[in-house]
């Protein structure tokens, strides 16, 4: 199916903006044990860093996404974009534990707006048969923007310390640019927009059921990518003592098997459904707990790491046009951010649990990253088979119905 030029850019416009999203908040994975001894802390204090920006992204999937089904998706991303770069950088400026805490809660409300706004705009925009490649494209832009920290990381960090990583965080800023220039706003929104609404509050309540079954499978799919993300990086410096170069190369590696699964089983969704395509891929993440997690040498970890996060981003790669699909056309920039990031919220003390966990039992990371791992790759497998399926629904033809609906 040919794509307008429109359409390509609203996508690569969205792809970026998760990329540069997910790059400013992974800056900080790498360095928690430099802010650490710098603030003359422990690794579990700054890692509670982790959990405010986290336990903060659905104010943000409420504001942004509300302001989206208002005014627009197009200014509303500007908008979002230019607040988690300016903070990014206002974070580096740091001088103390606490300061850093309250600047990392506020990023995480900017880092909340970003998911909802930028795939409600593009599921709406581009061709419906399109949509399950273009949703792992979408969520790839997570492990791509982790993958692109890890490189920061490995070339520059030795040069600018931690200060520095944060300070390379405010480039995403550029794109706000882009967007202005060449990003048009979604046809469902212009469909909607002159017609009659009802509000956030009764669209939920309407639909309280489909809420909250997206929250708890949302709050699983979260204990899934943090669980095996986010304390990676602590889990091969401090278990396995690898240097800073070790590291970066093995995280790289572990973000492009998170690319790969994402594009691969997003694709596939179109052709199998999403239900089946996220059933599939999550519990392939059973067979491979053992390398992933107790290996010993870096090629192993690595192997490990690779196939782990093609299952994890694999199931990851539906989930944007899976949410959109059955999101209620009304709120559909609210909705699937909202129910992701309240997910988020009610998993946002993976990093602190995992830490002190592991700092518990003789700093064993691994075992505390398979206990959830594991855990939850079977409560997705069971949660997804509950869905609903709306495979290639006409979002612009569903939203002209809205205003009769009501």
């Amino acid at each position: 199916m040919s794509w307008t030029r429109e359409q390509r850019n609203v996508t690569i416009a969205a792809y970026l903006g998760w990329t540069l999203d997910a790059f400013d908040f992974f800056l900080m994975v790498f360095v928690l044990k430099d802010i650490a001894a710098e603030f003359n802390t422990k690794i579990p204090e700054v890692a509670f860093a982790i959990t405010l920006t986290l336990a903060m992204r659905p104010i943000g999937a409420l504001i942004f996404g509300r302001l989206a089904d208002k005014f627009g998706r197009r200014p509303t991303l500007m908008i979002n974009i230019a607040c988690y770069s300016l903070l990014e950088l206002l974070s580096g400026l740091s001088p103390n534990l606490l300061t850093l805490l309250v600047l990392r809660s506020l990023f995480g409300i900017a880092m909340g707006g970003e998911w909802g706004v930028g795939s409600a705009l593009t599921m709406e925009t581009v061709p419906p048969k399109s949509r399950g490649f273009v949703s792992g494209l979408l969520q790839a832009g997570y492990p791509s923007g982790y993958l692109l920290a890890s490189i920061v990381f490995g070339v520059l960090y030795q040069y600018v310390g931690w200060r520095g990583m944060f300070f390379i965080g405010v480039a995403p800023a550029l794109l706000v640019l882009y967007v202005r220039a060449h990003v048009p706003e979604s046809p469902a929104f212009k469909a909607m927009e002159k017609q009659p609404r009802p509000g956030l509050v009764k669209t939920l309540k309407q639909n309280w059921a489909l809420s909250v079954y997206a929250i708890v499978l949302m709050t699983a799919f979260n204990f899934f990518s943090h669980g095996t993300q986010d304390l990676y990086p602590t889990f091969l410096r401090e278990q396995h003592h690898f240097d800073p170069h070790t590291v970066s190369l093995i995280t790289i590696t572990l973000n492009i098997g998170a690319i790969v699964g994402g594009l691969f089983f997003g694709a596939m969704s179109e052709k199998i459904g999403r239900r089946r395509a996220i059933f599939i891929a999550s519990l392939i993440a059973l067979p491979v707990l053992p390398l992933w997690a107790f290996s010993s040498g870096p090629l192993a970890l690595a192997a490990g790491a690779f196939l782990m996060q093609i299952s994890v981003q694999g199931a990851w790669g539906v989930i944007p046009v899976h949410l959109n699909e059955i999101s209620p056309d009304e709120i559909r920039a609210t909705f699937p951010g909202l129910v992701y990031q309240l997910g988020n919220l009610l998993a946002s003390v993976n990093a602190t649990m995992q830490a002190s966990l592991a700092v518990s039992h003789d700093n064993n990371y691994g075992m505390a990253m398979a206990i959830v791992a594991g855990t939850v790759a079977v409560v997705i497998a069971v949660l997804i088979l509950f869905s609903r399926e709306r495979r290639g629904v006409d979002m612009t033809q569903s939203a002209r119905g809205v205003g009769a609906a009501t």
